[in-house]
């Protein structure tokens, strides 16, 4: 890495720690088209939690048929519980639930649509339907002690309906969190948030009621947006912030979604402003050279290129 970079240099009315949800291993490999072998999963999963990552997205208990990628969701999870880091998975059914309680997973997470278009291309219901499909599921988790985040996807833009009203995305937020959800995490699907956008959601789910303290946000990079719309929402008080490693990840149902905010862009932007994350910048972006050789490209994170470079040139 380079020595002494990037100086640290705080900004006023940030948070002093922000909690990295890590979604590589589910969301950054669920749209890669060669099936990524499980012991490789594994090995990735313990290597982020090994880099300072304690909250690492695992897998998802949806069917094989919709996502093939996460098919091995029962072998791999056994061979990751004892890393010690929060594992939650994506359950998008009661027997989605099912299995993830058979293994003993502790965190899970609900995946909802802000959007008419979406919840029909990604659950074949409409958002309303989706909810009622996903109550029972969020009751029975809280009942076995669980914890459990709603994700509220095309917060910001939807390639069939375009702009989506404020209002929309709170209604759903809304009844996410009287579900029972601990924390919400908004995404920009198709990466089209921008910055005032951003801090105009985080303060009409506050005019609704639903603290700061419960939200996250998830952001991709399509329009180079993503750390600028993670800035905008540290200013308003959000401490928790999803990301993938390397820069991995899209969404099977939405075509011109492209790769989320890269976990190590997020870290070196965090740490230059001071803000403490628990996560080794060099052990993260070996990791993603690490994954990057196993999926045969290099990784899209701009830290990683340069830092790998960087490397690459003292040898």
């Amino acid at each position: 890495m380079t020595e002494g970079l990037p100086m640290t240099v705080p900004a006023p009315g940030l948070p002093a720690r922000v909690r990295i949800h890590e979604v590589g291993p589910r969301d950054g490999l669920q749209n890669e088209q060669g099936t990524v072998p499980t012991e490789v999963k594994a090995e990735f999963i313990r290597r982020l939690a090994a880099a300072g990552l304690t909250t690492v997205e695992a897998t998802s208990f949806v069917h094989p048929k919709w996502v093939p990628q996460l098919a091995d969701a029962e072998q791999l999870f056994p061979l990751v519980r004892a890393t010690g880091v929060r594992l939650p998975v994506l359950v998008p059914n009661e027997r989605g639930l099912d299995r993830a309680l058979a293994l003993g997973a502790r965190d899970v997470a609900v995946f909802a649509s802000a959007t008419e278009s979406f919840a029909k291309a990604n659950l074949n219901r409409t958002v309303d339907e989706s909810l009622d499909m996903f109550a029972p599921v969020v009751t029975r988790a809280i009942e076995a002690g669980l914890s459990v985040r709603g994700y509220l996807s095309m917060c910001f833009g939807d390639p069939w309906e375009g702009p989506v009203p404020v209002e929309q995305v709170v209604r759903v937020a809304r009844r996410l969190k009287d579900m029972g959800c601990d924390e919400l995490s908004l995404g920009d699907t198709i990466g089209v948030a921008t910055p005032g956008h951003v801090q105009r959601l985080l303060t009409a789910l506050n005019e609704a009621q639903i603290p700061t303290s419960a939200l996250a946000v998830h952001f991709h990079d399509t329009y180079g947006q993503a750390l600028a719309n993670t800035l905008a929402a540290l200013q308003h008080g959000v401490t928790t912030v999803d990301a993938s490693a390397g820069g991995l990840g899209g969404c099977p149902y939405a075509k011109s979604a492209t790769g989320n905010l890269a976990t190590e862009d997020l870290v070196w932007m965090l740490h230059g402003l001071g803000i403490e994350t628990g996560v080794d910048l060099g052990l993260l972006t070996a990791t993603s050279v690490w994954l990057a050789g196993h999926l045969g490209r290099p990784s899209p994170s701009r830290t990683v290129r340069a830092l790998a470079g960087a490397a690459s040139h003292k040898e």
